[in-house]
């Protein structure tokens, strides 16, 4: 066969292949986030419900967390995650270690894990304190009951708020 004819054969099926392997790759369709009123009067039930809305959007944690999954995961799955916080650092209470695993999230790596969960609250991610405090109020309903309100203080938001 022509030397062309053997590059031409080569090109096709390297392509050809690639395409395969590539439609084989799970693909995840990300949309805009979705704007969420935030109320200083929320209840607690309200912020968890917004908290998981915002998990879902705007903070991109199903990324790379799941619910209920077992096997090999990128990151902790958040079944039941509450009764481990609350145990997981000696002095923290679970507020304080959902707090302290988004603000700062290298300070604490589950074993068996490597470090790679962004800081929430700086870009590209960027949730204000509020939101965190939603996003805690559903975790603790992850294994516990949720007691967070938008009152709630810890050592990284010095006092909650609304808008």
């Amino acid at each position: 066969m022509p030397v062309g004819v053997n590059i031409a054969l080569l090109v096709v099926g390297s392509c050809a292949f690639y395409t395969y392997v590539g439609q084989l790759v799970p693909q995840k369709e990300v949309h805009p986030p979705v704007d969420i009123v935030l109320k200083k009067d929320m209840s607690t039930a309200e912020m968890a419900k917004v908290g998981r809305e915002i998990m879902d959007g705007k903070g991109l944690c199903f990324t790379c967390h799941t619910i209920g999954k077992k096997g090999v995961l990128r990151f902790p799955d958040l079944e039941n995650v509450d009764v481990r916080a609350k145990t997981r650092e000696a002095g923290l209470t679970d507020v304080d270690y959902f707090a302290q695993a988004m603000y700062e999230p290298e300070k604490y790596i589950v074993a068996g894990f490597n470090p790679g969960m962004p800081v929430i609250n700086k870009p590209p991610i960027g949730l204000t304190d509020e939101e965190i405090l939603c996003v805690i109020a559903y975790l603790q309903g992850l294994g516990g009951t949720p007691n967070v309100t938008m009152q709630t203080k810890h050592q990284y938001n010095k006092g909650g708020g609304g808008s």
